[in-house]
């Protein structure tokens, strides 16, 4: 297969970055096409970002080439950039991906970055961090809540929880390749004999922290996202049926009352629509609320 086949005018860097803009910027924005030819080149080039504009006269040999060509393809049908390349940084975590997880948003950063606070604002006289001793991560996925609250807490037992046996390979290979320790149970925590489980996990020794990203949109709101979501990302991770939008929760809730120690607090990313009446299931369970 030669040049010509694969539509770039030459094997050139500044070439194929062209043909880049022509076929996606339509699709994406040129901003957004711009950072994901520099994701590729740093996936696969290894190339910083100065590198990539420092080389833009330079050439790539046949098979880097086709392999650009096949990304540029997949991007033109909607496959996430992340699958594409295989992984995403996540609070500074290398995290690897595939179809059978979601790929970590920015918010979901932000809860872990907020559970850090909550004991890394406090030291103990020798330096270290106050940290808690146990967490469960429900709905673990990727893994990438548990993994980055073990690089903060390198102390802390962390149970990292999911259904999809998928998701759990790739958790296990994450926390592998980022050094950390984290135990992984495959369950259904809408089960009650799973939870039964859960709970002898906590006994003696309840969590400090359970947090979760769980399904909670609903499947009226498919109209409202985007098709390279739709396509590719698990289904079963995304949706809730819509008259039981707030089934996790729910569990969520009835679990943290067993297994939470007496000042033990629940983390959990929500629907946006929803705020108010999230709030009032965990209300509902003895929790006191807090958006």
């Amino acid at each position: 297969m030669n040049t010509t086949d694969l539509r770039f005018a030459s094997n050139k860097v500044c070439d194929i970055e062209r043909l880049f803009h022509k076929e996606l910027d339509d699709i994406y924005g040129e901003g957004e096409t711009r950072m994901m030819v520099r994701m590729l080149w740093e996936a696969w080039m290894g190339w910083s970002h100065t590198e990539q504009l420092l080389r833009r006269g330079e050439t790539i040999n046949q098979s880097e080439l086709l392999r650009m060509h096949w990304a540029l393809e997949d991007l033109k049908r909607g496959r996430p950039i992340q699958y594409i390349i295989g992984w995403t940084e996540f609070c500074g975590c290398h995290i690897g991906v595939d179809e059978t997880t979601l790929i970590p948003r920015p918010e979901t950063e932000e809860i872990v970055e907020k559970t850090i606070m909550m004991y890394g604002e406090q030291e103990q006289k020798d330096g270290n961090r106050i940290a808690p001793k146990r967490v469960l991560d429900l709905c673990t996925g990727s893994g990438c809540i548990a993994i980055a609250l073990a690089k903060a807490w390198p102390t802390t037992y962390i149970i990292g929880v999911d259904i999809s046996t998928g998701a759990l390979k790739k958790a296990r290979e994450n926390a592998e390749k980022n050094e950390v320790r984290v135990k992984y149970m495959e369950g259904n925590i809408l089960d009650d004999e799973f939870c039964e489980k859960l709970h002898k996990q906590a006994s003696p020794y309840p969590f400090d922290i359970i947090i979760s990203n769980p399904p909670y949109i609903c499947k009226k709101e498919r109209i409202e996202m985007r098709k390279n979501v739709l396509d590719y990302e698990p289904a079963t991770a995304l949706f809730v049926d819509d008259n039981n939008a707030l089934c996790f929760y729910q569990k969520i809730a009835k679990i943290g009352e067993k297994t939470l120690s007496e000042t033990g607090v629940i983390v959990v990313e929500i629907n946006e629509h929803l705020g108010n009446d999230t709030m009032r299931v965990f209300e509902n369970s003895g929790f006191e609320g807090k958006l």
